[in-house]
């Protein structure tokens, strides 16, 4: 005979814990996401306002 280890209200208190901690992850990988696509958005923005600024001395 098998003796189930969890009952069923700790089998589903368990998966309760991974789903919200998982949601958690979630949205924290996505805030990191986030600032990390505003970096490089910010870093290119400044490499073409470097790159028109040197075109322009160049020019005049």
């Amino acid at each position: 005979m098998a003796v189930p280890l969890m009952t069923q209200k700790a089998e589903a208190a368990a998966r309760a814990d991974v789903a919200a901690s998982s949601h958690k992850t979630d949205t924290l990988g996505l805030a990191f996401l986030a600032s990390i696509i505003l970096v490089m958005a910010v870093w290119i923005g400044g490499l073409v306002w470097a790159a028109m600024a040197f075109l322009e001395w160049l020019v005049s």
